[in-house]
Order: C-alpha cells, then structure tokens, then sequence
C-alpha cells in the first residue's frame, strides 16, 4: 500500500483485496505489516467493539520488539501520543470530552465567515491570472488561514504545523515531521499560556479535564491532523469531481451547485483519509476464518469499505452511512465543522469563478503516494480572468492585487501578478509559486 501503483488505483487493489474476504493481509511501509479491513460490516464490527479492539498503540507488538524501526515513515501516523485517538476508556472519554467541548464553542457562522474571507483572499491571488494549481494555492492554504484564526496560531507557527503534519502524512522524512510538529506544538502553547483568548487552544487549557502540557500537545496532533490534510483533500477531490464528472459538471454552469451532492460522493468514494483507524486486538481472535493476532495491527480501509459490493444501491447524494467520518467511539467529533469548511471553500470558488476547468484531462492528474490519504499530487485550472475583492488583513493580510495583469491574458498572469502580490509574512507553500519554482 506504499508507492505510486496504489496511489493511482487503490480501487484495483481493493478489489483483489476482496479475494481474502472482507480482511486481508497488506504492508503499510516496507517491513510494516497489517490486517486491512475491506468488507462495510467487518469495519462496523471493528470500530464499534472496543472492548475486542483497542485504540492504544502501546499494544503493538511489531513496534515494541523491534520488528517494525521507529524511523520507519508510518511510526508517526501510528504510535501511541497520549490523546483521544489513541486511547480506550475512561481516558479516552476525558480527553474527547474536553475537544468536542472546545469544538463546541464555535458558532458556525463565525467559522462560515472564517472560511468565506480566507477563500476571497487566496481567491484574490489568482483571479487575475486566469490559472491556477487548485492544491497548491488553495486547497492545501485555505486550512492553514481558518486554523490560523480558530486556535489562535500565528502565520509563521501555522506554517510550520502544517510542514510538519504534511510530513507524517507523506511519509517523507516523518521522523524529522514529527519532530518539527512538537516543537512548534510547544511554542504554541506556551504563547496560549502567556496570551489566552477566545481562541479553541485557550479553551483546551481552561477545560475542566485539566490537560497537561504534553496532553495538550497531542490533542492538538488531532486536531491539526484532521483539520489540515484531509480538509484539503476533502475540497480538492470535490473540486475534481464537480469539474470533471458529468453528472455534476453538467449542471453548473447552469446556477445549480450541487455542493452537497458531490460531498456525499467523494466521501463515499474517495474519502480523504481512506485507510486508517488502525486497532489492535486485546487478544488473539478468528473473524470469518482469518485469526486477528493480539497486537497486530488491524487497519479499516474506510475507502474500501464504502465501495463494498455487499453493499445494495448506488445513492449516495444525502446519504450519510458512508464511514469517512469513521464510526463507534472515535468517530470524528468535528464532522459538522469540516463538512461546513469543505462546503463553504468549494462554493465560494465556484461563485467567484464560475467557468473554471480542468487545464489536464482527469486521467493526467496525479495522485501522493501514501498509505493512509487519498491525496491530489496537484489540480492545475484554467479560467477567464475575473475580478478581485481585496485581501483581507485577519486572514491573510494581502495587498489587493493589481486586476489588469500585462497584457491581460491567461497566458501572461502570473508573473505580473506575483510582482503585484506580497503577503506580509509570507508561507512557505506560496512562496515557491511566487518565486515561479
């Protein structure tokens, strides 16, 4: 489940998955091996018995004696931090209790406008220029802005969370990811401890479950993790569908977004975090003749299981059964707020460029290696130049971009409009486009 064939067809190796039953045997990384969940029921029974099948990672045996390296690239994905995703319980139930409870404190039209001016800013930028790589200049930044404003976090701090979390998630130097992300983890809360406000790291702090420094860290780990990759993943892969499938592309130029509609089948399909939610059985156990081992890792393949041919009919369009969100006890606490963002990102775009198309045919788009997302390597567009609005100086702080380009073509925009356009502060995604890296 490492490379580049799976990354371009996990659907295929799903399929011959299939041939074991709804389990089968894969390797994550090199060296790394697990148990991968395929069939829809299988993966309910695993993630809604946790007295059978644990969250804790400490439980892992391939880890613990040495078989599986700790610089292995999945080991951050997988080892134990002690936080809601990885523990069982009466902890777990402490923890989440204080992350649904600070989640909880954000009115939705306050994220609604978070969403709405971090997308006209980055929007801003490319209006002018008539291209754009939908990933690299708004899917993957847009995160970064509403995460900005929500815990609280610092341009320069936000840039280094999600180089860091980028990392773990690729798989590419992940030791040295995790790393960056811990650091910078600690100086967010120390300037949280200094300088609380109304922000969700400031109520972690003052909850009532009375987190710890490291506590606070790894709950952040979770949160940062849910809100930067898969939220760029869940807008990017929607941007596809709507741009590329006729059954959704066909009915936007006609004022009809279905938003929603294409959210339902990308989360069914191609979910953002597509193999994950790895337990490991308290004790060894037979499941349709195939023996789950105590402490081997079983991984739900949440992509997989949403696509079971067990499974009966084909609407998906208003049908939340799908497992994106996973299910049991650690299903995702945030479901609402990420939906909300998705939404909100994919709309705007659309309204503000309202002709935008595929600059490459489907087939041509490329897709990040990886194990555990389902990841857009880039979503390069075109579009006839459109207004701009104006920067916004809470969440991003541009200057308004000069709308007349020279010589106001597609093809001569963005030169001229990175000479137009400077952040004050600047991030490190952006700044290789600017500098036309």
């Amino acid at each position: 489940m490492h490379g580049p064939d799976f990354a371009a067809d996990p659907a295929a190796v799903y399929r011959t998955l299939r041939a074991h039953g709804s389990t089968a045997p894969v390797e994550l990384a090199p060296g790394v091996h697990a148990t991968l969940v395929t069939g829809y029921e299988t993966a309910l029974h695993v993630l809604r018995s946790p007295e059978t099948f644990s969250k804790d990672p400490r439980r892992w045996r391939d880890l613990a004696d040495g078989t599986v390296a700790p610089d292995s690239p999945v080991v951050p994905m997988m080892m134990y931090r002690p936080n809601a995703l990885f523990t069982d319980g009466e902890e777990h139930r402490r923890l989440r209790g204080a992350i649904t409870d600070s989640l909880a404190r954000v009115e939705p039209n306050t994220l609604r406008g978070y969403v709405e001016r971090s997308a006209d800013t980055l929007i801003d930028l490319i209006a002018p220029r008539g291209t754009a790589d939908l990933l690299g200049e708004y899917a993957q930044v847009l995160p970064l802005l509403v995460f900005n404003r929500l815990f609280g976090c610092p341009r320069d701090l936000g840039e280094r969370l999600v180089e860091g979390m980028s990392g773990i998630f690729d798989g590419v130097d992940a030791e040295k990811a995790n790393e960056l992300l811990t650091v910078t983890l600690l100086d967010l809360i120390a300037l949280k401890r200094a300088h609380p406000a109304q922000d969700v790291t400031s109520w972690l702090m003052a909850h009532p479950a009375g987190l710890t420094d490291e506590e606070m860290i790894h709950q952040l780990v979770v949160l940062m993790g849910a809100g930067t990759e898969p939220q760029q993943n869940l807008i990017a892969n929607s941007l596809r569908l709507l741009l590329s499938d006729d059954r959704f592309a066909g009915s936007l130029g006609g004022g009809s977004l279905p938003v929603e509609d294409a959210l339902d089948e990308v989360l069914w399909t191609d979910p953002p975090i597509a193999n994950y939610a790895v337990h490991y059985p308290v004790r060894d156990v037979v499941h349709e003749g195939r023996a789950l081992r105590a402490g081997h890792p079983v991984v739900v393949s949440l992509a997989a299981a949403n696509t079971d041919p067990a499974l009966t009919g084909d609407q998906r369009a208003g049908n939340r059964a799908h497992l994106a969100w996973s299910a049991g006890p650690h299903n995702c606490p945030a479901q609402g707020p990420a939906r909300l963002i998705a939404a909100v990102a994919v709309e705007k775009l659309l309204d503000r460029l309202p002709d935008v198309e595929l600059a490459v045919p489907v087939a041509a788009l490329e897709w990040r290696p990886g194990p555990f997302h389902r990841a857009l390597a880039s979503l390069p567009v075109r579009f006839p130049v459109a207004p701009v609005r104006g920067g916004d100086p809470d969440t991003g702080t541009v200057r308004r971009p000069d709308p007349s380009p020279a010589g106001g073509e597609a093809g001569s925009g963005p030169s001229a409009a990175r000479d137009a356009v400077r952040p004050k502060g600047g991030w490190a995604r952006l700044r290789a486009w600017w500098r036309g890296e």
